[in-house]
């Protein structure tokens, strides 16, 4: 048989397909090899031999190479880093200095929008009880209830038993609130006030479609706007009385403490010039706006912010014994004792600037009465108010509670008069309704003053 033949054999013969060779035939157990040991063994030869080769090619003596010459620098505000570190003999500019670490017991954390204080203390890995000890020293100054992105806290830690110590808010340059520890349950708080110094600026402009948002145009905040609307909103209505090509002045204070600029500012003086008609407000030590003859544009305050007259449970006081922790604190307002549900009434004109619940002071709102002044009612049950909304004095805004922690139905209230708290039964409020004589000089000295700041450049800065 020839060799194809035999190889072949077991399926051909005489030309033909063996009958007993079938598609799924498959040749005997015995005769299927084994798969050869041999090819990786090749493999791995070779990529050793690879690997021989390119630590010869790195490592080993490399001939002498003609190092080609850099091209020549273009002329360009940037600096080529190779050539810098090949001119030797040119001088060059010390690094900046590397900041230094911050301590591993002291954490610093600026406030961006979404956060929250307990968020924070869980991502410090800080006890959710120094929080509320925290909170508890914070009821009486409330300051950590108005959080704003930028605003900055540190955290001091003991470095030995990882206790919070210490804590401070930054607000602004001429702000700083700081929490100390005075014993395993409770805090103690500092506030530092730097006065700084105010810079007066004129704003003027022409009133296109509305008076807001020419004034923004100008430079105006949000709030100085809504201040200088709610001085004149008795005289003038801004949707109704305005007309294109009225103008306005606004003499604007803001504060700056060393040379930094701390977001605090007050409306001095404002004039709105219609075709027809000049209407003036000028802001008098008194905290009240009055117009060139002396007459008041805002309705006079009201002494107590209730039609009874309830008892007085607890005075105002700098350091008085908390009735439940026992400790001495600042006791910033004036308790009225009263059931719950008595009608709680606005103090004066103005605008609702917080409604809150705190795990102390309860649920409580804040008012802002013009630049000056601003009240606190707080243990509420029911407020009737929300933030911003406008108010006129005399009107119902809360009913008075018992919430937060307190030892039965009261009201706590709180006037503050250029950010600081004063004893409400005593304080120097706007009850006038124009300029008392023995005043009047004195006011007619200081319009003359604005309205010589007015004729001033426009955005022209003048320190005071």
């Amino acid at each position: 048989m020839p060799p194809a033949q035999k190889i072949l054999g077991r399926g051909i013969k005489n030309g033909s397909i063996d009958p007993y060779m079938k598609q799924d035939w498959k040749p005997p157990r015995k005769q299927i090899g084994k798969p050869s040991r041999s090819l990786p063994v090749r493999v791995w030869g070779l990529l050793l031999i690879l690997v021989a080769l390119m630590i010869t090619f790195y490592w080993g003596p490399h001939s002498p190479q003609t190092i080609a010459p850099d091209p020549p620098a273009c002329h360009s505000s940037s600096t080529n880093q190779r050539q810098a570190s090949q001119n030797d003999g040119e001088a060059q500019p010390p690094l900046p200095p590397t900041p230094p670490a911050e301590p591993e017991h002291i954490f610093t954390r600026e406030i961006v929008p979404g956060d929250n204080l307990s968020a924070i203390f869980a991502r410090l890995e800080i006890s959710q009880v120094a929080l509320c000890q925290i909170m508890a020293a914070d009821e009486s100054l409330l300051a950590l209830d108005i959080l704003r992105p930028g605003n900055v806290l540190t955290f001091t830690l003991d470095e030995k038993t990882r206790q919070l110590v210490r804590m401070e808010l930054f607000v602004d340059a001429g702000k700083r609130v700081i929490y100390h520890r005075i014993d395993e349950t409770s805090f103690d708080y500092e506030e530092i006030l730097i006065p700084g110094e105010w810079r007066q600026q004129v704003l003027s402009g022409e009133i296109h479609g509305s008076f807001y948002n020419s004034a923004i145009s100008s430079g105006l905040s949000d709030q100085e706007t809504v201040t200088i609307t709610d001085t004149f909103k008795e005289q003038l209505n801004f949707t109704r009385d305005i007309q294109a090509g009225d103008q306005f002045q606004v003499v604007r204070s803001r504060q700056f403490v060393d040379g930094q600029l701390t977001g605090q500012s007050r409306v001095e003086g404002a004039r709105i010039i219609r075709r027809h008609r000049l209407h003036s407000a000028f802001l008098f030590e008194d905290g009240n706006y009055y117009n060139e003859k002396g007459e008041s544009l805002a309705r006079s305050f009201l002494r107590y912010p209730f039609k009874s007259r309830p008892r007085v449970s607890s005075h105002f006081s700098r350091a008085r014994r908390h009735p439940v922790t026992r400790r001495m604190s600042p006791h910033n307002g004036v308790d009225f004792s009263m059931p719950v549900g008595t009608p709680i009434l606005a103090m004066g004109d103005g605008r609702v600037s917080r409604v809150e619940n705190h795990p102390f002071a309860g649920r409580y709102l804040e008012i802002r009465h013009g630049g000056r002044f601003a009240t606190r009612y707080l243990h509420l049950h029911r407020v009737l108010v929300k933030p911003g909304q406008s108010v006129r004095r005399g009107q119902h805004i809360a009913l008075s509670g018992n919430t937060g922690r307190s030892t039965g139905p009261h009201l706590h209230f709180e006037l503050h008069i250029n950010e600081r708290p004063v004893n409400p039964l005593t304080a120097e409020i706007p009850t006038l309704v124009s300029i008392p004589k023995n005043k009047r000089k004195q006011f007619n000295q200081r319009v003359a003053e604005l309205l010589a700041v007015m004729e001033q450049p426009e955005n022209k800065i003048a320190l005071r």
